[in-house]
């Protein structure tokens, strides 16, 4: 069964995130607490650990808010990226942004991750245009268009709904590693698989902040099955770093904490309070530890699951 459903990084309403901001020339932002400016794509320099010169990258859920960040990421520390999404058009746009900003190859392909045969076709045309996948991201993520049904209560959560989610989150990564692990192993030159997960696969949400809360102008809160389908990333995760790593494919997880994007103030502040930097995260705050673990500064990282959540984790 196929489910019309977004295949993009579109969480709950303290995990989606917004494009980033960027801020004027020669102005200083006030600072709060744990807040520093963001490196510019610039800053990744042209040698060192950090780079990907070389190197093939495939991110699915591109085209979302969090996957526009990942993908400018990656094409500013050298690799060629391959932009997936539902919507193949979308995605040759943003290819298109990265080969002007950036000067990588780079290019746009539509797929239903939910699909076998839609997946096989993407690493089979990726690969006929790019050559071998040095790096995969798994950034998809789902929330359906029918957002009573995503938000329900658990007590009133329909079968549907939750097979709806499922099956992008977690039927959808399976799918693409893979097919994607597969052709890295049969290239015998190692790689790099990072899944976008959450902080909400590894810690309940305090069911404390949402009273008040609003996203985009309805009441938010974080279902179940988001929480379900993220813990069963991170296991998956860990199961492939075990298996795969004779195979030198490294396998790890990138778990943002709340991402400012558009909910109220009451929100805000009550998930500022529940965090030790006292903030919200920025888009761009995860561009980091995604091209760590992609790259060879984290050559000897296997089957970890990064926490980027100002701390939440912490107590």
């Amino acid at each position: 069964m196929k489910f019309p459903i977004q295949h993009r990084l579109m969480a709950p309403a303290d995990d989606p995130v917004p494009p980033g901001s960027g801020l004027p020339t020669g102005s200083r932002p006030e600072m709060g607490r744990g807040m520093m400016l963001q490196a510019s794509s610039s800053d990744c320099g042209s040698s060192g650990p950090f780079r990907l010169d070389g190197r093939t990258a495939l991110v699915t859920g591109a085209v979302g808010i969090l996957g526009r960040h990942f993908c400018h990421g990656l094409a500013a520390a050298g690799a060629a990226v391959v932009v997936t999404d539902l919507d193949e058009s979308e995605c040759e746009r943003l290819a298109a942004e990265l080969r002007r900003d950036h000067n990588v190859p780079a290019l746009g392909l539509g797929c239903d991750i939910t699909v076998p045969e839609s997946v096989d076709s993407l690493v089979e045309r990726a690969t006929r245009a790019l050559g071998d996948i040095h790096i995969l991201h798994n950034n998809a993520g789902g929330k359906s268009s029918n957002l009573d049904a995503f938000y329900a209560r658990f007590e009133d959560y329909s079968l549907d709904e939750w097979r709806r989610i499922m099956a992008v989150n977690i039927d959808g990564t399976f799918l693409v590693t893979q097919a994607v692990g597969r052709r890295m192993v049969a290239q015998g030159k190692g790689g790099s698989i990072i899944q976008t997960a959450s902080v909400y696969g590894a810690l309940a949400p305090d069911q404390r902040i949402y009273e008040g809360s609003e996203y985009q102008g309805r009441p938010i809160s974080s279902p179940a099955v988001y929480a379900a389908s993220k813990a069963a990333v991170i296991g998956l995760t860990r199961y492939l770093a075990a298996y795969w790593a004779d195979a030198g494919i490294r396998v790890n997880c990138l778990c943002p904490g709340g991402v400012e994007s558009g909910q109220n103030e009451e929100f805000r502040r009550r998930y500022g309070q529940r965090v030790p930097l006292g903030r919200m995260a920025q888009a761009g705050e995860m561009v980091g530890t995604l091209l760590y673990l992609a790259s060879d500064a984290s050559s000897y990282v296997t089957g970890q699951v990064l926490m980027v959540d100002g701390g939440l984790s912490a107590w």
